[in-house]
């Protein structure tokens, strides 16, 4: 038996092994980088070992390290969790090789469904459907294709191309990001199947011969080929999802499969499945599959038995019995409205309300947290952007997409920008509850990158800061804590507060009565709807109010708004007639605003700033750190709007930095292979 396990990986999957272990008596073992030495993985490891090395992102494909790591610390297994080495074959027989217990499938088939043109051959004699795939670029000639990595998945290294023209730069651009993620840079082209729903099968294989069907995930919602919404057991006619089960049974089959595995097909519109591929270990989805699962399978459990030569449990040798519908959703440190920009800091607070369990099965309908963040953890640029999943489990489909949607709403996601409000709209749009879902979900429906924040909102949510950041200032003050900020016996001028805001700067100009009421306010510049101060509403003017979803109309009168407390932590305002209540935390000069319509984040700014270097007219910037891996255009070059100028890569992807309109290239001060912090200028371009 399992003794001690050594989880060759990191952040949310290495808390979601060791979660089972502490179930089952077995101790546990974290590796991390220096850049994780202080992240809740580590902390929550029986023994932690650092893996030396100046570059984080590279520590964990460190054979070497891992298994001296075990080593040291009298570790007998060794689970690869998902990304990094986990479908590594080389890894695989490693760890056997040094008489540890490998908690996964063989090597044999590891490498075998690794190089996807070998695994697409080996499938096709076993009766499993395939797209048209070629390998070499010069013999395409029907467009559109997608160019796909042969190692690793993750939708790294993946390219729509859709004439000739873009083949050879998008096939050049997926090598460099599969060999920087994968350390192998193979690449080949498959036919693109428009409005292809993206479904998988979970099977699970032991050493007695059994290869188990444990039902169906639908991952179709995806942005760059990545998932980020994935339910079970999806909504599929009975004729598919038997199809489907078939052809994954068939593939892990024709592997001699053991373990946890996932086949992964395209359910095209006219309901034929093609193979897409087969990933050997556990995936990041998985917890729908255990949630649906009629008696709550914890898939991590059934690993460790299979790894100890266990046979699979009996009930799980026919079609597995499915109980409800749940659905997860990835909360990822990205910006969706700057092309998924990924985000890096410190996440100041990090709060879901109404989790019913952490890395646990639910035993009634709720939500379940695998996160691999707390408060305080520093999100880097290192590793890949998901911060946790967060799934819910409800009878009926609809239910599960409500109640995720409403505990995302009302999430406290402060310090770093994340994609919550993207997926928020997602589960809340039409076209997603009448499962018109499919691959390019995101690139049809704009409508779901708007924040949920109503521009017309923000001059309340810039008061209730205002207003929040007085009241904790008055707490603290040393004599007359009890007074109204800014009191006076005479009133004379209003307190004034700016802020940066999300669409630029926000002044809050706002006065207090004699008992703390407020007695003027206004906002500037108008923030989306008209500038607001207390007063008389003209008569006949209600039916003019925006809803809360809507910008004001530039005629728009102006609400009445009432104080009903303020306090250094939460706001309460009547506006029109209706309580609203805004929840306000302060770190140093940032104010983390959440409210009934959505959140924001505000910076307040000093009243005297300090002097700073102008940048130059046309300048472009690193959004982020990273190393900028190619150089497209030259000094002195003419360049149109949208153009490429470099490539950055930050969070194992790349991030084209473009022109933001006609003009000339003035400067380049980064060449390729610079590594660039935030705020760096990376191009000036200057504008016609």
């Amino acid at each position: 038996m399992i003794r001690k396990l050594l989880v060759a990986n990191r952040g949310e999957i290495a808390r979601r092994v060791f979660a089972t272990c502490r179930a089952l008596g077995v101790e546990t073992v974290a590796v991390h980088s220096d850049a994780d030495a202080d992240a809740p993985f580590v902390a929550e490891a029986d023994h932690a070992v650092r893996l030396p090395g100046n570059a984080p992102a590279e520590t964990y494909l460190r054979i070497d390290l891992i298994l001296d790591a075990a080593r040291r610390t009298g570790a007998d297994a060794v689970h690869p969790g998902y990304g990094f080495l986990a479908e590594n074959a080389e890894f695989a027989a490693a760890v056997t090789d040094a008489g540890l217990t490998w908690v996964g499938p063989p090597a044999k088939a590891i490498a075998a469904m690794g190089d996807k043109m070998a695994a697409k051959a080996l499938l096709a004699e076993a009766g499993v459907p395939m797209l048209p795939t070629w390998t070499d670029a010069d013999e395409i000639t029907d467009f559109p294709v997608l160019v796909k990595a042969s190692a690793g998945g993750g939708g790294r290294g993946m390219r729509v191309v859709r004439d000739a023209a873009a083949l050879a730069e998008a096939v050049a651009s997926a090598r460099r990001e599969a060999a920087g993620a994968f350390g192998d840079g193979t690449v080949f082209v498959e036919r693109y199947v428009e409005r292809g729903r993206h479904v998988e099968v979970q099977i699970f294989g032991d050493t007695h011969g059994t290869v188990a069907v444990l039902g169906v995930r639908d991952c179709s919602i995806q942005r760059r080929h990545q998932k980020i919404v994935e339910e079970a057991p999806g909504v599929l006619p009975a004729e598919v999802r038997e199809r489907l089960h078939e052809a994954a049974a068939a593939a892990g089959r024709a592997v001699d499969y053991v373990g946890a595995g996932t086949v992964e097909f395209l359910l095209a519109p006219d309901g034929e499945i093609y193979f897409l591929e087969m990933n050997t270990r556990l995936q990041v989805e998985h917890p729908v599959t255990e949630l649906v699962t009629l008696g709550a399978l914890d898939l991590v459990r059934l690993q460790l038995l299979v790894a100890e030569g266990e046979p699979l449990p009996e009930h799980l040798h026919d079609r597995v019995a499915v109980r409800g519908y749940a659905i997860e959703v990835r909360l990822c440190a990205e910006d969706p409205a700057q092309g998924y920009r990924p985000a890096a800091g410190v996440l100041h607070r990090f709060a879901i309300p109404g989790v019913e369990r952490e890395f646990e099965n639910l035993s009634r309908a709720g939500l379940r947290l695998d996160s691999g963040v707390v408060d305080g953890s520093v999100v880097s640029v290192h590793y890949d952007s998901m911060l946790a999943k967060v799934i819910a489990w409800a009878p009926t489909r609809a239910e599960a997409a409500r109640s995720l949607a409403g505990a995302l709403a009302r999430a406290e996601l402060h310090g770093v920008t994340t994609n919550r409000d993207l997926l928020v709209r997602v589960l809340r749009s039409p076209e997603f509850g009448a499962v018109e879902i499919d691959a390019g979900f995101l690139e049809r429906h704009e409508e779901v990158f708007a924040p949920l924040l109503p521009a017309g909102q923000l001059p309340l949510v810039a008061l209730a800061a205002a207003l929040a950041t007085a009241a904790a200032r008055r707490a603290d003050a040393p004599v007359l804590a009890g007074l109204p900020s800014g009191w006076r016996n005479v009133p004379a001028f209003p307190q004034v507060t700016r802020y940066a805001g999300p669409s630029g700067e926000i002044e809050v100009r706002y006065r207090l009565d004699r008992s703390g009421g407020l007695a003027e306010w206004s906002v500037s510049p108008d923030a989306g709807s008209a500038a607001l101060s207390d007063g008389p509403t003209p008569d006949g003017a209600a039916s003019a109010r925006p809803t809360p979803d809507e910008a004001a109309p530039a005629d728009a009168p102006p609400p009445a708004v009432t104080l009903v407390g303020a306090y250094p932590d939460r706001v309460v305002l009547d506006v029109d007639g209706v309580r609203r209540a805004y929840r306000v935390h302060r770190v140093s000069s940032d104010l983390f605003v959440d409210g009934p319509d959505g959140a924001a984040s505000l910076a307040e700014l000093p009243r005297f700033p300090e002097p700073t270097a102008e940048l130059a007219a046309g300048s472009l910037v690193a959004p982020l750190p990273g190393a900028v891996t190619r150089v497209h255009v030259e000094v002195g070059q003419r360049v149109a709007a949208g153009d490429l100028l470099l490539t950055l890569e930050a969070m194992k992807l790349e991030h084209p930095v473009l022109a933001p309109a006609d003009g000339v290239v003035a400067e380049l001060p980064v060449a390729a292979g610079g590594q660039v912090d935030t705020g760096a200028v990376l191009a000036v371009v200057n504008p016609e």
